[in-house]
């Protein structure tokens, strides 16, 4: 402990993740005050941070000519099974158009028509080359006059009287102990990798679908500051191609390629007809290929046999903009999507505020219940179907009512609780001080075995029930009293340490959120085998939780219908 050095940095706006909800939150803080001063804290390096870092080859969220915000919040509705936070969603919607041109004004190549007309793929989508979107919006961040700190994880949050003044963390390769002073934080870290046991081991235990980097940070800090959570029973599985996880949108909506089991049978259409058949709510897209290798009709698979030649061409290229390892798989394996279908399976279960409404509890300012500290992107909660445009979005909505909030700040900053800081301090640098204990890597594994086996995991086709979820927590409750026992040898494995600190601290949370909803609201990602059924007359609401002396405290916040229309129709 002697030997590490600290810093303290005072700034107006600082921002956690530079990925890319953060970069838009940084530009747009400066546009709207270029006297602002506004400092970006990533944990990578932000050229090629986050769950974007190797592009895209779509924007999944755009208004489409005939659509509008409300359309959008209705099919967003339908495909959360009835149950979103539609205030978030229309916000975010009526912004969608507006930064994707910006974006593209920056440089992001967009695919139009012969008339000048974006490409539209499904009824939410554009395609794009977007190998370069990370870098073209780091740039733009930069550009502004954003500062940036890369390789600096966040570790903890500091509070004066319920109000946010600023976090605490170290730098990954200098072990620096960095206290950074801020009027109001923006958290857009990203959701959480890591929970579960993934689908391949080993050597390749990173080759999965969200980034394996993206590992809670976010929702960790804020759940150990007392901040409302919501919906984290809200998991999200995403159906990919066998072993490589690469995308399957691209082959479903770009390619028309359907799902049939190992008897040829489309059984999406077969036994999901009146849910809408293949275009069914996307739980259902992975509980039905699911339930087909668990009742002896798989493996499950993509038919992309009726390509040809020059749409299989397409179909790489595609690919290349954002999943190059699956073209080069095929290549290395001659495999021919023309002449076979290609092998899918669900991923284990992440927390990903982008895709489902797992994250934090906000209001309409993406402001959290923690005063002066805003989310935004993958970690902001009750909004799902973000995706890249609708996280661009709230960076934006963020950083607006965040310089707003800035602007009525005192100048004046008091000093850090010395105290507060002393004591992280000596929890941040532990591992390091300690000469025997376990490892990052096998308390790791052991957290991923049982969230995979007592909570819900791939191995279990993702069913629960309560008597497993209990004995998940008191197992989890265990494992949180072992942490004290890690150890590094170097700041990169101090920061391993942490990562698994955090993932186990937010297990706990979902896994008390699981327990109380006594419903199956969205099946595989909550399949409660003991409440099969969905129940609107009694858990129509959401089910939020906050961290109060140490205990998980549920709170229930009820369901507010914005938008006219059944809520199951799309």
């Amino acid at each position: 402990m002697n030997n590490i050095s600290s810093e303290v940095l005072k700034t107006d706006l600082l921002i956690i993740g530079g990925g890319t909800a953060g970069c838009l939150a940084a530009v747009r803080a400066r546009e709207l005050n270029p006297e602002l001063d506004v400092l970006i804290l990533e944990k990578a390096h932000i050229a090629r941070s986050g769950c974007l870092a190797a592009g895209m080859n779509a924007i999944n969220a755009y208004i489409n000519p005939g659509e509008t915000p409300e359309s959008f919040v209705k099919y967003v509705r339908a495909d959360a099974m009835g149950l979103v936070r539609e205030d978030l969603v229309l916000s975010m919607a009526e912004r969608l158009n507006e930064v994707v041109q910006r974006v593209e004004s920056w440089g992001l190549p967009i695919e139009k028509d012969k008339d000048g007309n974006y490409i539209s793929r499904g009824r939410w989508n554009i395609k794009i080359n977007g190998e370069s979107l990370k870098p073209i919006i780091a740039n733009k961040a930069i550009e502004y006059g954003a500062r940036v700190i890369n390789r600096v994880l966040v570790t903890n949050l500091l509070l004066d009287d319920g109000k946010v003044e600023g976090v605490m963390g170290f730098g990954v390769r200098t072990g620096i102990f960095y206290v950074v002073q801020a009027k109001a934080v923006i958290i857009c870290t990203g959701g959480a990798a890591g929970i579960y046991k993934p689908n391949n081991d080993g050597s390749s235990h990173h080759k999965i679908w969200y980034s394996p980097f993206n590992t809670g940070a976010g929702y960790a800090m804020g759940i150990r500051a007392g901040a409302e959570m919501t919906s984290l029973e809200m998991r999200f599985i995403a159906l990919r191609t066998k072993d490589v996880i690469a995308p399957t949108g691209t082959l479903a909506l770009g390619f028309g390629a359907s799902q049939i089991n190992s008897r040829g049978e489309r059984f999406m259409a077969a036994r999901y007809g009146h849910m809408g058949a293949e275009g069914a709510p996307t739980p259902l897209r992975v509980y039905g290929p699911t339930q087909e290798k668990k009742e002896g009709r798989g493996p499950v698979f993509m038919d992309t046999t009726h390509l040809k030649e020059e749409d299989i061409y397409e179909l790489k290229k595609s690919y290349l903009n954002m999943y190059p390892e699956l073209v080069l798989s095929w290549a290395a394996n001659n495999f021919n999507p023309g002449s076979e279908p290609i092998e899918i399976q669900g991923t284990e279960p992440y927390l990903v505020g982008g895709h489902t409404q797992s994250g934090y509890w906000i209001d309409k300012n993406r402001q959290t219940t923690i005063e002066g500290l805003y989310a935004a992107g993958d970690v902001a909660g009750g909004a799902p179907y973000k995706f890249v445009s609708g996280c661009w979005a709230e960076g934006f909505i963020a950083a607006e009512h965040a310089v707003e909030y800035v602007a009525g700040c005192n100048d004046t900053q008091e000093e850090s609780n010395n105290t507060v800081v002393d004591m992280e301090m000596k929890r941040v640098y532990r591992p390091i001080e300690n000469k025997d204990g376990v490892k990052a890597e096998e308390m790791e594994e052991r957290l991923q075995k049982i969230m995979d086996e007592y909570a819900g995991g791939v191995s279990k086709y993702y069913e629960m029930n309560e008597s497993e979820l209990l004995l998940a927590l008191n197992k989890i409750k265990h494992l949180r009293s072992q942490v004290k026992y890690l150890i590094a040898e170097d700041y990169h494995q101090l920061m391993n340490c942490h990562e698994v600190i955090d993932r186990i601290d937010i297990a706990a949370v979902l896994i008390k959120h699981l327990l109380y909803r006594k419903e199956t609201r969205w099946p595989a990602y909550q399949s409660r085998v003991d409440f099969p059924n969905l129940n609107d007359r009694e858990w129509l609401k959401f089910v939020n939780s906050r961290l109060v002396n140490n205990e998980i405290e549920i709170i229930e916040r009820p369901y507010r219908k914005l938008v006219s229309g059944d809520r199951y129709v799309p």
